[in-house]
């Protein structure tokens, strides 16, 4: 696989920007903060990721378009937009050489919530006539292809907290079998309360509830300590909205017009875990599988991997499955006990979908600034790690060959290899 990579953009908890998001990553900066919807007089941590308070959709689209679309869409509109910008091509795409592949585990289900919530309260009359076109999944990728006028594939991928690296490697395939010459890719999670789109009501989303009670939530009451990826005293997850979109291009197309290549996509690796609904299986076997298939995709093996952003989501069991799986693939397998690992939940708290894209932002920057950001949040390593750790702060590193991971309930797992040079 030969795919390049031209534009990045983000709508993100630490920056409305590729840019921004890349720096905040290695500043330091923590998007986790009290929800919008907590009871200020309720002394119990209630944290939230949501998307930086600057960010407001008329800066995108008109009211037309933000009355009619869910918050996720807004997101997905302005960092296509901003992807788009930085390659080069914002008003330059062949439309019918052109795919939109997007990925999303909720969609607009925040606007079917918030629908749900005015109906039972205010009853028949406070339910949005747009309902039912804010809430589809698709719409995020519709509202793009409309902006831009495309009539290539639009897709939709649904993979949990896997979307994004799925929908990367889907439209690499597109790209690779000649369907497309570009695809604008991206994935997006959220659409809870932002500027503009906050009610007066007391409302939380039934989805923060539910995860409190299913024992996901972090008891931390700091939020710089409320997700602690591959800690060895994390605690759980603080989930958050995000959006990422990339512009990838084929070989042939990018170097036709004298693009910029950010980075080459060269490998993607995707399966089923098939063990529970939420937990992976215990030793990482099926993780390692996933990371080994992008290997092999890439034509590469363990050894030649310098760096790694994990999923890492802080949970107890997650993390101990994907370290084992580190350990086996790179370790083991690789003979590479100095291969260096971070994460960014602890920066960005997890984004969902966007996840994956969230690291492959931050792989992309390394290769470019020769800076790969530190696990935030976390200073004592789980005792199983036998890798090298970012902690504290930042790494130099000259990086030509990296692996990014994302794994999702449901057993989702999917994994990319990404380099500086072909």
């Amino acid at each position: 696989m030969q795919v390049a990579i031209t534009g990045m953009g983000a709508v993100t908890p630490i920056g409305l920007s590729a840019g921004e998001l890349a720096d905040g990553l290695l500043a330091g900066r923590c998007g986790i903060r009290q929800a919008p919807w907590a009871d200020p007089d309720d002394p119990t941590p209630n944290f939230y990721g949501a998307v930086d308070d600057r960010f407001d959709p008329s800066d995108w689209m008109d009211a037309k378009v933000i009355d009619g679309a869910d918050p996720f869409a807004w997101f997905s509109v302005a960092a296509a937009d901003q992807a788009l910008d930085l390659a080069g091509l914002l008003g330059g795409l062949d439309p019918l050489r052109t795919a939109v592949v997007h990925g999303t585990s909720m969609g607009g289900l925040n606007s079917l919530m918030q629908a749900q919530w005015a109906y039972d309260t205010e009853g028949p009359a406070a339910v949005s006539p747009k309902t039912m076109i804010k809430i589809w999944s698709n719409m995020a990728a519709s509202q793009v292809c409309m902006r831009h006028k495309l009539h290539g594939p639009s897709l939709t991928v649904s993979t949990a907290c896997a979307s994004s690296l799925d929908a990367l490697g889907t439209a690499a395939r597109f790209l690779e079998a000649g369907v497309c010459d570009v695809a604008l890719v991206g994935a997006t999670e959220g659409g809870y309360p932002t500027p503009g789109y906050r009610s007066e009501r007391r409302f939380e989303p039934v989805t923060q509830m539910a995860g409190r009670h299913y024992g996901m939530s972090t008891p931390s009451a700091d939020p710089r300590r409320a997700m602690l990826p591959f800690a060895a005293d994390r605690s759980g997850i603080v989930s958050g909205d995000g959006s990422v979109w990339f512009v990838l291009e084929s070989r042939n197309h990018a170097v036709a017009r004298g693009a910029e290549v950010m980075a080459w996509l060269r490998g993607h690796g995707s399966l089923s875990d098939s063990h529970h609904p939420s937990s992976p299986e215990p030793n990482g076997t099926w993780e390692a599988r996933a990371m080994e298939l992008a290997l092999a995709d890439a034509g590469l093996g363990a050894g030649d991997v310098q760096a790694l952003v994990a999923h890492a989501t802080g949970t107890p069991k997650g993390d101990t499955a994907e370290i084992r799986a580190i350990n086996r693939v790179f370790v083991d397998g690789g003979a590479r006990d100095d291969l260096v690992v971070t994460a960014c939940k602890g920066h960005t708290a997890h984004t969902g979908a966007s996840a994956g894209g969230v690291n492959l932002v931050a792989v992309v920057d390394a290769m470019r600034r020769g800076r790969l950001t530190h696990i935030g949040g976390t200073t004592t390593p789980d005792p199983e790690i036998r890798f090298d750790t970012v902690l504290h702060e930042p790494r130099r590193i000259d990086l030509s060959v990296a692996q990014v991971n994302a794994f999702g309930f449901g057993g989702q797992n999917a994994s990319l290899v990404v380099t500086r040079e072909l």
